[in-house]
């Protein structure tokens, strides 16, 4: 194999390897099921029977929920209404955006500037919730979500997400105890993720929402976290698919713009986008190869020109484009014409030759 082309293919690798690890842990979101940290039916009293009051709790019994003053649009005071009647027990807390950044201030001040830089409401909505279960504990819940029962028999769990699809977890509805590992693990790293990328959807995705609160959870549970450390997942069924289930699902995705339906139609079509990123992967690649054979052409036609040959005669030299024919790559290499009278039928036409007078 050709030196240049063992390098070029050298390159190539590296930067594919460099960019499937970047990722790695976004394409094993996609064969993650989160079984094994469930929360199934089976462990789940149902809404009135005696063994919800003889499971511990050790979450607090608190609701937190987040909204930019205290005037809830129309639309979701039935939910929030519901949560309130089902907990009278509960300390129910409203975090508004005052609220918010006074707490910030006051308890986490080296993030203050991160809070104040974010270019999205929605990512300071989302970093407050991860802050003040991580301070207090409790249940977070979204304004658009609704209680269905009570929250009881999920305080029994150091810590509960739920599962979202297509995969990866979600965090409209989250409960911990105070200083859990995990959440203290995800405000820890909440600077290092706020980065600005192309669509705003992307970029509050990543930076503060279910898609970085999915990375961290996928790497936090990587290192096999004792019992007391342990994520529990509340799953799809336990949510608000049946009338046994905890919440209801209103009206919601407030912060969503044109860019969000531009991502949720590229998952509808993920197949076809698949064929066309191969397709495209390969016409980049041979692109590349093209323009590495046309610079080692270049090269090998410049360094003749410029260097010194001595004056020993025209015949027993060969010319320079029969030089540089000898520094393309296999694949663009030129067979030699029958009347080029240097080159013997035995010779290739890489090779330097002259024949004596």
């Amino acid at each position: 194999m050709r030196r240049g082309l063992l390098v070029f293919l050298v390159v190539n690798l590296l930067i594919i390897t460099f960019l499937i690890r970047s990722v790695s842990t976004l394409l094993s979101l996609l064969l993650e099921d989160a079984a094994a940290d469930a929360i199934h039916h089976a462990e789940l009293p149902s809404p009135n029977s005696s063994l919800i009051e003889q499971r511990p709790q050790i979450i607090p019994k608190i609701i937190h929920q987040t909204y930019k003053n205290e005037s809830i649009p129309e639309v979701w005071q039935e939910a929030q209404q519901s949560c309130k009647d089902l907990h009278p027990d509960y300390e129910y807390i409203l975090w508004t955006n005052e609220k918010s950044r006074e707490f910030i201030a006051a308890e986490y001040p080296w993030f203050l500037d991160t809070f104040d830089g974010y270019n999205y409401p929605i990512q300071r909505a989302d970093s407050i919730r991860y802050f003040v279960l991580a301070h207090f504990g409790g249940t977070y819940i979204d304004l658009d979500d609704g209680c269905n029962r009570r929250l009881d028999p999920l305080l029994s769990y150091p810590a509960w997400v739920r599962r979202t699809v297509p995969t990866g977890i979600s965090n409209d509805a989250m409960g911990s105890v105070p200083q859990h590992p995990f959440f203290l693990r995800v405000i820890e790293l909440l600077q290092s993720y706020d980065r600005s990328w192309l669509l705003p959807y992307i970029t509050v995705m990543y930076s503060t929402g279910p898609l970085f609160l999915s990375v961290i959870w996928k790497e936090y549970m990587a290192e096999n976290p004792t019992e007391a450390g342990r994520v529990r997942i509340l799953m799809q069924d336990e949510y608000n698919r049946y009338s046994w289930s905890f919440f209801t699902h209103h009206v919601g995705n407030s912060w969503h713009g044109k860019d969000a339906r531009l991502i949720f139609w590229m998952g509808q079509h993920w197949v076809l986008l698949t064929v066309c990123g191969f397709v495209l992967a390969g016409a980049v690649g041979l692109c590349l190869w093209w323009a590495y054979g046309r610079l080692l052409i270049f090269g090998s036609k410049y360094r003749f020109r410029y260097s010194k040959v001595p004056n020993l005669g025209f015949s027993r030299y060969p010319s320079p484009s029969r030089r540089s024919r000898g520094m393309m790559p296999i694949l663009l290499r030129r067979v030699s014409s029958k009347g080029d009278e240097e080159v013997g039928p035995t010779e290739t036409s890489y090779e330097y030759c002259s024949r004596r007078d």
